[in-house]
């Protein structure tokens, strides 16, 4: 059983850790840096949505530095990996949440693998589990494919509630967790279909 000082020491000693452990070496290191812009789809309603994003090798994997600016206060965004920055996406991949301070102002830190070596295969059909039947409903199965390259990045609002309030479209897609998000926010546009960012890092 862990103590009440323990658990309060722990964030403390994660941070101590990051300091002295390998992963922190990569801090040393140049990181690829880039920026994420407004999609076609928010340019109107948030002009001034941006992201800075950085990727810092760390042995095995890497860390996904991600500060959004310029969105709509205490809201919550799904961040995704993506095979192309605008539709029809291809392949995608659920990476998680950020959420935005009072001054419309997230940032999220996440562990993966984020390099030129980021990809999805499926073999082969296989079942999948039904878990949500909305207004896009979970597939049965499987299609397969061979191994795609997933380079770019999309942010999308978590629901499309928030997009209306924040005067945004409506528009629902299935960029969450329970398929019923929002528009696309922020991408990576800004870097070629097939030469997303995530492929000039080489591990």
């Amino acid at each position: 059983m862990f103590t009440r000082l323990q658990i309060l020491m722990a964030p403390a000693a994660f941070g101590l850790l990051l300091t002295m452990s390998p992963l922190a070496k990569a801090n040393s290191e140049d990181p690829l840096k880039f920026n994420m812009v407004v999609s076609a789809g928010a340019a109107a309603c948030l002009p001034n949505a941006s992201a800075t994003v950085r990727v810092i090798p760390a042995g095995p994997v890497e860390l996904l530095d991600v500060s959004v600016q310029g969105l709509p206060p205490r809201t919550e965004f799904d961040f995704f990996v993506i095979q192309t920055p605008k539709a029809p996406f291809g392949v995608s991949w659920y990476q998680g949440d950020i959420e935005t301070d009072k001054n419309g102002r997230g940032h999220q830190l996440f562990i993966g693998r984020f390099s030129i070596e980021t990809f999805a295969v499926a073999p082969g059909i296989a079942p999948a589990p039904v878990v949500f039947n909305g207004p896009f409903p979970d597939a049965s199965t499987n299609p397969p494919f061979n191994p795609i390259q997933m380079y770019h990045l999309g942010l999308w609002f978590g629901s499309p509630d928030a997009a209306q309030a924040a005067g945004c479209p409506a528009t629902v897609t299935p960029f969450n967790g329970e398929h019923n998000a929002g528009i696309q926010v922020l991408n990576t546009s800004n870097f070629p279909d097939g030469q997303g960012p995530l492929a000039n890092l080489h591990p």
